[in-house]
């Protein structure tokens, strides 16, 4: 069962890991793209193409705007759904210690105890008080 926990984990954090270097590979992309618009020589060209230039550059931060707010909405989500966690973390850890001394206390008496030896001790002392 732990081989299965920790191959599942395993999966589970490569899978992570190639969707966080495929998103980085893209912001990469968009940004040495948007640096290369930045880096036109718009100052020798002539007006509609500085218009032009000055047209997708509102365009390019239209979109790094829409992008931004998303990440923004996303990021307090996640702030608010790690806070839940952690409460909801807190608030079961009793439970858990609970079942924690339950296994151990199980065991304790599994080891310990004897049960046919128990049940005969208690036949003669219940023999014992009815004579």
């Amino acid at each position: 069962m732990k081989e299965f926990v920790d191959q599942l984990l395993s999966l589970l954090q490569q899978g992570i890991s190639a969707i966080f270097r495929f998103v980085e590979m893209v912001w990469n992309w968009t940004i040495d793209q948007v640096y290369t618009l930045f880096q036109a020589p718009f100052a020798a060209w002539p007006l509609w193409k500085q218009v032009a230039l000055v047209m997708v550059a509102v365009a390019v931060a239209a979109v790094l705007y829409r992008a931004a707010r998303e990440l923004w909405y996303a990021g307090t989500s996640i702030l608010a759904a790690f806070a839940t966690l952690l409460t909801v973390f807190v608030k079961t850890l009793p439970i858990v210690v609970l079942a924690g001394l339950i296994a151990g206390a199980g065991m304790w008496a599994i080891n310990n105890f004897d049960l046919p030896q128990f049940v005969a001790n208690a036949d003669r002392t219940l023999d014992n008080a009815t004579r």
